[in-house]
C-alpha cells in the first residue's frame, strides 16, 4: 500500500481545530443569546484544554519515541504536527480573547459584570479586601523558590499566582496556588451579578501574602500536562484488581510532562527562559490569554440570572418531552408489541429507565446485562440495576474503567454495584468497551425471550438532556439472541464472535460497513450512502468512500468533528459532500444508511469511523428493521442535510463555509424541538357549542 499522503486527506489534529473553530463561531453568532455565547467560549476553552492534554500529549510522547514515523494523512512527523498545531492555535487565542471581551462588554448593561480590581467601586474594594483577609489569606499556601525551597509540582489545569520577590538584594520567585476548594469567583454585594475572579483577588494582595518582600512582575499561570495515559498491558494481565491499576494511573496523570503554559500577562525574557527551562518546553508552547483559564463558572452565572432576564440572555428553556411512541403503562409490554426508538434530547430517557425499573421487579425477568462507558454523578440506572440484583435477578455490568476523565466515577459506581450483588466485569487488555447495549432476558411460559436496547450514546442521564442520540428498544428475538451471544463472548474474552444481525468491532463492524459500500459501488450512479458520525479517520473507510465517489455513488457524510477525508477533490471525491451541525446540543448519533427504498439498510450504533473504534474498541451497531422507524430516520436525516442555519459544508482545503441561506431557513435542532413539543401538546378539547351545531346539522 502506498505510504505517501493521500491527496484527499488532511491531518486529524488540524481538522479537529477547525471543528473547535466552529464552536467559537457560535460564540460570535449575534442571533445566539449572550450568556449562551459565553457558554460557547467556555466549551471552546474546555475542548482546547482536552485537546492539549490528550492529542498534543500523545504527539509529544510519539515525538520522543519515534519521530521518523510519518502521519499518512498529512505526511508530517509528530514534531512537525506539534509545530503546525502551536502555529494554528495562537491566532485562535487572539480571536477567542476578542470574542470574550465583546460578549463581556455586552453583558454589562444587564448587570452581569466580570470586573478587574480597578473597576471596583470604593465599597466593593473594602468588601473584597476584608473577604480576602478573613476568608482567603488564612488558607493560602504560599511558597518561595530559592536554594532551600525547591520549585513545587504544579498541578494540571490549576491556577497559580506568581511574582518576583526581592529582599536584601536577593531575588526569588513567589508562588501561590489558588485554592481548589474555594469558588472560582467572588460575588460582590448588590442586586446585580457583579463578580471578580479569585486569582485576581489574590494577585492584588500579593503584598499581604509576602509582607517582608518587595513584590513585582505579578502574573498568574496555568500548566497543561500530558494526560494521555493507557494502563500497562502487562500490569493489567498480572493484576486481578483492575480498579487498583486505574487508581495508580490517575495518580500518575498528575505528574505528566507539561505541553502548554498559559499566562495572563507577557513574561519578561528572563521569566520566559526560567519557565521554559523549568518545564522543559519551548517558547512556542507559551500562550498569553486574556480569557479566564477556567470558565466553568459561567454556567452557574447563567443559573443566577433573574427570571425576568433569562429570556433575553439564555436559550428558551426546553426539557426532553415524552415520546409519542410510548404511552402510559408498562414499557416492557409496549416493546413486546413494537420496536420503539427514542431521540435524545428531544425525547426523554425515562422510558428506557422505566424499562429497567420494571425489569428489576418483574418475576419473569431472569437477567439484565449492560455495557457502561460513562454515567452521570447521580444516576437512577444504577439504583435500578442494584435493586434488580437485590431482588434476585442476575445482573451483569461490563463497565469500562478507562473512559477518559470518568475513570474515578466509574470506579466508584463499580464498587457500589458489586456491593449490591451485581456481577461487574471490566473488558479486555488493549480494547476499550465503548458499545451501548442492554439485554433483558425473561421467561415467557416455557420460552426464553429477550428485549434488547442499543444506543448511540452513553447511559448518562445528564448528557441525555444535552447530546443528540438515538436509543432503540426491540423485542426482535434474532437481535436478542445476538445480544445474548455478545454478552457471553464478553464474559469469556472472545472478540471474534459471529453474529447474524449485529455488527461488532473489532471483528465485523468495519468489514460489514465496507461490504455495504461495495454494494452501493456496484450500483454506480444509482448508489446512495448517507452516514452521520462524530469523526472520520479510518484509512480503509476513507479509501473505500473515495472509490465509491469515483464510481458515481452519491455520498453524504455528516461529521460533527474530525474529518480527515476532503470532499470535492477532482478525480477522487467529487461525489462526496461533508457537512456538520454545531448548535445548542452536541450532535452525537452514529447512523449508517446504504441504498434507498425497500432495499435500504440502516444501522445505528456506538462507533465512529475511526481506527480506534473499528480496530481497537468493542463497538456494536444494530440494523433497523421496523419500516416506520426507518421512515422516521430518513426524514430526520433529510432535515439535518437541509440545515442552512447551523449547518456548514467542508471544503476541499479543509475549511468550512456556511450552507446557502436561500429559501426557508432550516435549523434542524430547532425543528426537532418544535416537533417534540407539538407531539406532546394536549389536543384542545372540543367545545360544547360545536356538538350543538353538529347535532343540528344531523337533524336537517
Amino acid at each position: 500500500m502506498n505510504k505517501e499522503k493521500l491527496v484527499y486527506t488532511q491531518n486529524r489534529e488540524l481538522s479537529w481545530l477547525r471543528f473547535n473553530q466552529r464552536v467559537l463561531e457560535e460564540a460570535q453568532d449575534v442571533t445566539v443569546p449572550l450568556l449562551e455565547r459565553m457558554k460557547f467560549v467556555a466549551i471552546f476553552t474546555s475542548n482546547l484544554d482536552e485537546f492539549f492534554m490528550i492529542r498534543v500529549g500523545s504527539l509529544y510522547d510519539m515525538s520522543l519515541a519515534d519521530d521518523k514515523k510519518i502521519d499518512r494523512k498529512s505526511g508530517w512527523t509528530a514534531t512537525e504536527q506539534l509545530t503546525k498545531i502551536y502555529d494554528a492555535v495562537r491566532p485562535m487565542y487572539k480571536e477567542r480573547d476578542k470574542t470574550y471581551a465583546e460578549i463581556k462588554k455586552q453583558l454589562n448593561p444587564y448587570g452581569v459584570c466580570g470586573l478587574d480590581f480597578k473597576e471596583l467601586e470604593t465599597q466593593e474594594k473594602k468588601y473584597v479586601k476584608k473577604y480576602f483577609k478573613d476568608q482567603i489569606l488564612p488558607i493560602l499556601s504560599p511558597q518561595i523558590v530559592d536554594v532551600n525551597h525547591p520549585f513545587p509540582h504544579l498541578l494540571n489545569k490549576e491556577i497559580y499566582v506568581v511574582a518576583n520577590l526581592k529582599m536584601n538584594n536577593n531575588s526569588m520567585l513567589g508562588i501561590v496556588p489558588v485554592p481548589q476548594f474555594v469558588s472560582d469567583i467572588l460575588y460582590l454585594p448588590g442586586s446585580d451579578i457583579r463578580y471578580i475572579r479569585m486569582e485576581k483577588v489574590i494577585m492584588e494582595y500579593m503584598e499581604l501574602v509576602f509582607e517582608q518582600y518587595e513584590v513585582f512582575d505579578k502574573n498568574y499561570i496555568c500548566v497543561t500536562r500530558n494526560a494521555d495515559i493507557s494502563p500497562d498491558d502487562e500490569a493489567f494481565a498480572d493484576n486481578d484488581d483492575f480498579r487498583y491499576i486505574m487508581k495508580k494511573t490517575l495518580n500518575q496523570r498528575r505528574r505528566m510532562a507539561v505541553v502548554r503554559l498559559e499566562a495572563a500577562s507577557p513574561f519578561s525574557k528572563e521569566m520566559e527562559k526560567y519557565f521554559c527551562d523549568r518545564f522543559e518546553i519551548k517558547p512556542n508552547q507559551i500562550f498569553r490569554t486574556k480569557v479566564p483559564m477556567k470558565l466553568a463558572y459561567m454556567f452557574a452565572i447563567a443559573d443566577k440570572v433573574p427570571v425576568s432576564m433569562r429570556k433575553s440572555l439564555n436559550y428558551e428553556s426546553f426539557s426532553p418531552q415524552n415520546s409519542p411512541m410510548v404511552s402510559d403503562g408498562s414499557v416492557m409490554a409496549q416493546v413486546k408489541q413494537k420496536d420503539i426508538i427514542l431521540s435524545y434530547p428531544y425525547e426523554s430517557m425515562d422510558p428506557f429507565l422505566k424499562l429497567i425499573k420494571e425489569a428489576s421487579v418483574d418475576p419473569n425477568v431472569m437477567t439484565i446485562k449492560i455495557t457502561i462507558y460513562r454515567l452521570a454523578k447521580k444516576t437512577r440506572l444504577v439504583e435500578y440495576l442494584c435493586a434488580a440484583a437485590e431482588n434476585g435477578k442476575e445482573v451483569t455490568v461490563l463497565i469500562e474503567l478507562r473512559a477518559r476523565f470518568d475513570e474515578q466515577n466509574n470506579i466508584d459506581w463499580s464498587e457500589r454495584m458489586e456491593d449490591a450483588g451485581c456481577r461487574v466485569i471490566y473488558g479486555f487488555e488493549g480494547y476499550k468497551v465503548h458499545s451501548k447495549i442492554c439485554l433483558i432476558t425473561y421467561r415467557n411460559r416455557n420460552d426464553i425471550q429477550y428485549i434488547t436496547q442499543i444506543g448511540t450514546g452513553n447511559y448518562n442521564e445528564k448528557t441525555a438532556a444535552m447530546y443528540t442520540d438515538y436509543s432503540l428498544m426491540t423485542a426482535n428475538q434474532s437481535i436478542g439472541r445476538d445480544a445474548a451471544d455478545f454478552f457471553k463472548n464478553m464474559s469469556i474474552s472472545n472478540l471474534d464472535g459471529v453474529y447474524q444481525n449485529l455488527i461488532v468491532s473489532p471483528s465485523s463492524l468495519k468489514q460489514n460497513v465496507l461490504r455495504c459500500i461495495d454494494g452501493e459501488i456496484a450500483k454506480g450512479k444509482n448508489g446512495r450512502i448517507i452516514m452521520k458520525m462524530n469523526s472520520v479517520t479510518d484509512m480503509d473507510f476513507m479509501q473505500k468512500i473515495a472509490e465509491a465517489s469515483q464510481a458515481g455513488v452519491e455520498i453524504d457524510l455528516i461529521v460533527r468533528g474530525i474529518c480527515c477525508i476532503l470532499p470535492g477533490v477532482p478525480g477522487f471525491t467529487e461525489n462526496l459532500t461533508v457537512s456538520n451541525v454545531v448548535g445548542r446540543f452536541l450532535e452525537h448519533p452514529r447512523i449508517f444508511c446504504f441504498g434507498t427504498g425497500s432495499a435500504q439498510k440502516i444501522y445505528i450504533g456506538s462507533a465512529d469511523m475511526m481506527t480506534r473504534n473499528t480496530e481497537n474498541r468493542v463497538e456494536v451497531a444494530c440494523p433497523i428493521y421496523d419500516e416506520a422507524i426507518k421512515e422516521r430516520l430518513n426524514a430526520e436525516i433529510k432535515i439535518m442535510l437541509s440545515d442552512n442555519v447551523k449547518g456548514r459544508f467542508l471544503q476541499k482545503d479543509g475549511t468550512y463555509i456556511k450552507k446557502p441561506a436561500g429559501g426557508v431557513p432550516v435549523d434542524s435542532q430547532q425543528v426537532f424541538m418544535e416537533r417534540a413539543l407539538r407531539a406532546t401538546k394536549p389536543k384542545a378539547p372540543v367545545r360544547k357549542s360545536f356538538w350543538k351545531r353538529f347535532l343540528r346539522f344531523l337533524k336537517r
